[in-house]
């Protein structure tokens, strides 16, 4: 037990016959770790992506609301009336009238 603990602290297993088997063991473990941390720096950025784009949503959105209630506000009646006294157009004091007109 000791002896094979010794031989594998000191590689032996690498430049023995059968290495040409750990050899490929090793590279295959190597591929897979590389494998591993890539895919991870790969998540993590797409997080952050995330992230950033949830905070870029709720900032627009809110800038959407108030560009909307500020338009709300700017259609109305009123608003309209109070910029057009600049141009002296006024509302109309009587109500429009349907005109139909009949085909003979």
């Amino acid at each position: 037990m000791k002896k094979g603990i010794y031989d594998i602290l000191k590689g032996k297993f690498l430049i023995n016959e059968d290495a040409f088997k750990n050899w490929r063991f090793i590279l295959f473990a190597a591929l897979l770790a590389l494998v591993m941390i890539a895919s991870s720096h790969s998540a993590e950025k797409k997080v952050h992506e995330i992230a950033r784009l949830s905070a870029e949503v709720k900032e627009l959105r809110s800038e959407y609301i108030d560009l909307h209630k500020t338009l709300m506000v700017l259609k109305m009646e009123s608003q309209i009336a109070k910029h057009m006294v600049y141009r002296e157009v006024f509302p109309s004091k009587t109500p429009p009238k349907k005109i139909k007109v009949k085909k003979e």
